[in-house]
């Protein structure tokens, strides 16, 4: 599978690009700026322009060529096409999936490598992260909001890069879900994300350049998902 284009270049927003393969209703482009969802965090949203007007991107799915984005009706879009992702709504899936980070950071350290059992991140600026937290205390858990806003407030700089998949695996912590790990490019390299001097771990999503653009967060909810896992609710 190819490496996704917004890895590389996540501030393209807008894409003239060309047509691969086409159904009705659905086209495969050369690139493309859209996010296609995963780990928790929901596909980017948007419009696709084309000789025969504007649609919206209802859906988008990967297979070995790339990127397929479902649009309404049946139209057979051919020729070029211009992609455009919605501005805000990508900032706050950043926004989310990068405090998400800080929280699994937090956890990581101070609760003996706790791994992640689940995350989902909403359009309602709220996101969970599920861990394995057998006999943890909610209180503590809900303490983490103060140094989650200190780390906001620090503006620590988020930085991505590639490495060898087998490499990366050698490293300890570097994978911290129990349930799905990030994709493995064609190249066998996996994506990482480092959040400077507090966070470093494999991901495939979008994130903020730095802690500091992201508004105050608050710790809504603590639930007990079970005898071991603990759900933490946040809001921006």
């Amino acid at each position: 599978m190819p490496r996704a284009f917004t890895h590389d270049h996540p501030d393209i927003l807008q894409l003239e690009t060309d047509v691969l393969d086409a159904r009705p209703g659905a086209v495969l482009v050369e690139r493309s700026p859209f996010f296609p969802g995963g780990g928790g965090q929901l596909a980017d949203r948007g419009i696709l322009r084309w000789s025969g007007g504007v649609l919206p991107v209802t859906g988008l799915a990967r297979d070995e060529r790339g990127l397929w984005h479902s649009v309404p009706g049946d139209s057979l879009i051919s020729g070029k096409v211009m992609l455009e992702v919605e501005p805000a709504f990508r900032a706050l899936m950043c926004e989310l999936h990068t405090l998400a980070h800080v929280v699994n950071a937090l956890i990581y350290t101070r609760f003996g490598g706790a791994l992640l059992t689940g995350a989902q991140l909403n359009d309602d600026g709220t996101f969970r992260v599920d861990f394995d937290l057998s006999g943890a205390d909610n209180e503590a858990l809900r303490a983490l909001e103060a140094p989650l806003n200190d780390i906001i407030r620090q503006d620590l700089p988020v930085s991505a890069a590639f490495m060898a998949h087998t490499e990366a695996q050698a490293i300890p912590g570097l994978f911290r879900s129990k349930a799905v790990a990030p994709p493995v490019g064609e190249d066998r390299l996996v994506r990482i994300i480092e959040i400077l001097g507090l966070d470093r771990q494999a991901c495939g999503g979008t994130h903020l350049a730095s802690t500091g653009q992201s508004r105050p967060a608050r710790i809504v909810k603590i639930d007990n998902k079970g005898r071991q896992n603990r759900r933490i609710k946040v809001a921006v």
